[in-house]
């Protein structure tokens, strides 16, 4: 096995032994990677590249939205706030917009940070 296929079957058996919050957890982490891609991307002209990541980042924020459990309140403000960094990622993609790029790269890491806080404090109880 080459060391290729032994980190995909290491991350093939760490997403499918994680729990829910930790999948969150790597969905974050996948957003906040692939904005960074697409950052150098736009830096390096990479039109290609940074199209396709920024539609990463997308497609991440979809999912959250779609697994959002509308019962408790606070959905309605992540919606919200979902749809907001969607829209940036549009008008980011449309103008290969670093700036706005980053402001959506703040947005996320503040979200991943605030998860990670969720889950030590469930942790704890």
């Amino acid at each position: 096995m080459t060391n290729k296929q032994g980190y995909a079957a290491y991350e093939n058996n760490r997403i499918m032994t994680a729990s829910p919050a930790e999948l969150t957890l790597m969905l974050y982490e996948g957003a906040i990677k692939f904005c960074n891609i697409a950052i150098v991307a736009i830096e390096k002209n990479d039109i290609e590249k940074a199209h396709n990541n920024i539609m990463k980042v997308e497609n991440i924020i979809e999912e959250f939205q779609a697994t959002l459990d509308h019962k408790y309140p606070v959905a309605e403000d992540f919606d919200n706030v979902y749809n907001y960094l969607k829209q940036r990622l549009f008008t980011a993609n449309v103008k290969k917009d670093k700036d706005i790029l980053e402001e959506v790269l703040k947005h996320l890491r503040t979200m991943r940070d605030t998860w990670k806080e969720v889950m030590k404090q469930a942790g704890k109880q």
